[in-house]
């Protein structure tokens, strides 16, 4: 099977850890050895990855400096040549000698005309007091808003619309290449009127980015790992009890929090809907299992096989959620 895993930010980053680069190679490590069986059982692997914190990391770095700071999409391309480094190293250590392994850069081209860039809703980057943030402002051309008790850049989250480099990593992915892809949702980029591409400041949903890319690549299966088993239904009370297998539709009428499992909520459904293949999502020891149908929420045109498999859990009955 051809299998897209996209790596939540807990998979380089637990809650409540320093960002330093010890605690990144140890759960990185751990990532590694979660997928390493399924690799070696000889499935096409293609790993994407979040980049939330380091990008941060270094659009702050950027910003105390005295000169005009690098772009965002070049901070992008920072932190995706960084993280893939040490996912590479990491799978190299844990599969067997032979394991044939790549870390891409990869740009995604957005619409220029997006209105995701006329009101940009992402904050990153320092925080500021209002009246500095404003200064800022002025002086860079930013865009600034309130953010907690704060003031923080924010940009523009387009819609990814074509993953340019998908046809070398389908090339890759072919010859039994472990390919590391789209971190932190890919490099921002637009057409231009003569054709070229050229970088632009923005921040990429990285689940709807590995969807996509799921899509062109025609993989079978989308999986999203994230720091919770599965999704839940009636998530914060005594009632909440784990989704196994549900269906796009049976899942639109569910509410999941924008600012955590909604996206992955979307993307998953996306994927199955625009294929009729698989989508899960779950936790990264669990990776195996979500395959088999055995762990995690698996999300399927029809809940009442996957993979040639019975499924073992009754579908979902349509409820509401708030889950985070």
């Amino acid at each position: 099977m051809r299998i897209v895993f996209a790596l939540g930010g807990n998979a380089l980053l637990r809650r409540g850890e320093a960002l330093t680069a010890a605690n990144q190679a140890r759960n990185i490590r751990i990532a590694a050895e979660a997928l390493a069986p399924i690799c070696i059982a000889g499935h096409e692997v293609v790993i994407t990855h979040g980049n939330g914190p380091q990008v941060g990391l270094l659009a702050l770095q950027a910003a105390a400096t005295p000169d005009t700071p690098y772009p965002l999409d070049v901070l992008d391309a920072e932190s995706a040549g960084m993280i893939g480094y040490l996912i590479e190293q990491q799978l190299m250590n844990v599969l067997p000698g032979g394991a044939l392994i790549a870390a891409l850069l990869t740009q995604v081209r957005v619409d220029r005309h997006d209105p995701a860039f006329r009101k940009p809703t992402k904050p990153i980057g320092a925080v500021y007091a209002e009246s500095e943030a404003r200064a800022v402002a002025a002086e860079r051309g930013w865009r600034v808003a309130a953010d907690g008790k704060g003031w923080r850049r924010v940009v523009a989250s387009p819609a990814p619309l074509e993953i340019l480099e998908a046809r070398v990593i389908a090339l890759l992915v072919a010859q039994k290449v472990i390919v590391i892809c789209t971190g932190g949702g890919g490099i921002p980029v637009v057409e231009l009127e003569d054709g070229s591409f050229t970088g632009i400041e923005a921040v990429i949903d990285k689940d709807s980015a590995s969807a996509l890319l799921a899509r062109q690549l025609g993989a079978d299966w989308l999986v999203m790992l994230t720091d919770v088993d599965a999704l839940y239904l009636d998530w914060g009370t005594d009632m909440a009890r784990p989704l196994r297998h549900a269906t796009p539709g049976e899942l639109a009428s569910v509410k999941f929090a924008n600012g955590s499992m909604g996206p992955k909520v979307r993307a998953a459904c996306d994927f199955v809907n625009e294929t009729g293949k698989h989508a899960g999502i779950g936790t990264l020891k669990d990776a195996n299992a979500i395959l088999e149908g055995t762990a995690g929420t698996v999300i399927s045109i029809n809940p009442e096989t996957q993979g040639g498999q019975a499924l073992r859990q009754a579908r979902m009955p349509p409820r509401h959620n708030s889950q985070r």
